[in-house]
């Protein structure tokens, strides 16, 4: 058991590589194991391309001029169980009973209908032995967006907010106040580049005037979402400059405007939360990042739609102003972000 541990602790290190670049998909990692050895090791890399399995076994196939006696006589390690169906590529099962890979280790199985045991049982009626359950936890936890959205039909739900010390969120007069450092904006910008979306309430917009990019990280720009009733917001604002795809609920109209898309509710005095989610699942949007203000991190939370938070506390004191939201959850990380502090809760 513990060799097959290490060998999926590395099929986990590789998935991750796949983070902010394969949503929808799941994040994927593998390796080829021969003797103790690993000869092959490959990660999903980018929605549409090429599976982990794939890129674990072509890594053996350039290699190695011997590949197909190799692969008769490996193990093919696997973080989430090898597809069974026919989707932007080809099954990945079919592809291991091809090269006749003996043994298959998986971390958990795939909870997406099309899969869910058929990738397994595809494998066992060819004569493959499967393991499976190594690491489970740790492989379900990596691929929480995915298995959210796929379970609840709803993205995963990330809350994020600056506090001051004394427990404010921002001045009553609407104006603009940085609570957090510089490390802390970097940090926020790595987290944008690895989830689909960043949602906002209008007041934020406004006062804010947010870019949402990642102008002070590597990666994509995730997809803006704003929620402004009304469509009371100015136009010349950076959310709807055109560089990304960005969505504003609203009662008002339904339309596309450039990468402006407008989507109308039907009832915005209740389940807003609600509609905005199941709007956003259909948009194949797996991860939001919803980044204030106060009064829409509140709805949220009230309607207990969300999974992750992650709350940064300043070293500064407001003595007066909007509260901060007031969450409570299963804390599983508190670091220091330069001077300030980060507390990280999980909805239990």
């Amino acid at each position: 058991m513990p060799g097959h541990e290490k060998y999926m602790q590395r099929c986990l290190e590789l998935a991750e590589l796949g983070l902010g670049t394969v949503s929808p998909n799941p994040m994927v990692g593998a390796v080829v194991v021969h003797d103790d050895k690993i000869i092959g090791e490959g990660y999903h890399h980018k929605y549409g391309e090429a599976h982990a399995e794939v890129n674990a076994i072509n890594e053996v196939i350039s290699k190695f001029d011997n590949a197909a006696e190799l692969l008769e006589q490996s193990t093919i390690y696997v973080s989430l169980e090898p597809c069974a169906h026919y989707g932007k590529t080809p099954p990945c099962a079919d592809l291991i009973i091809k090269h006749r890979i003996p043994k298959v280790v998986v971390g958990c199985r795939d909870p997406f209908a099309q899969v869910n045991g058929k990738g397994i049982e595809k494998l066992k009626d060819a004569g493959i032995e499967v393991l499976t359950g190594i690491l489970e936890k740790e492989c379900q936890w990596l691929n929480r967006r995915f298995f959210t959205r796929v379970q609840k039909h709803r993205p995963y739900i990330i809350l994020k907010w600056a506090q001051t010390a004394d427990g404010f969120f921002a001045p009553e007069n609407s104006t603009q106040h940085w609570i957090t450092g510089i490390e802390a904006r970097k940090l926020v910008h790595q987290w944008r580049s690895e989830e689909d979306a960043v949602l906002v309430g209008k007041n934020t917009a406004a006062i804010d005037n947010p870019q949402l990019n990642v102008r002070y990280a590597s990666g994509k720009s995730p997809k803006r979402v704003v929620i402004d009733r009304r469509l009371e917001l100015d136009n010349n604002l950076n959310l709807f400059d055109q560089t990304v795809e960005t969505l504003v609920f609203n009662e008002v109209k339904t339309d596309i405007i450039g990468k402006n898309k407008y989507i109308s509710l039907e009832d915005f005095d209740r389940y807003v939360p609600q509609y905005i989610l199941y709007q956003l699942y259909l948009q194949d949007i797996q991860s939001v990042i919803i980044e204030g203000g106060a009064f829409t991190l509140n709805a949220f939370i009230t309607a207990g739609l969300w999974d992750e938070a992650r709350i940064f506390t300043g070293t500064t004191n407001l003595k007066e102003g909007i509260k901060a939201p007031f969450i409570s959850g299963e804390i599983t990380g508190e670091f220091l972000t330069g001077n300030d502090k980060l507390l990280v809760l999980v909805n239990g």
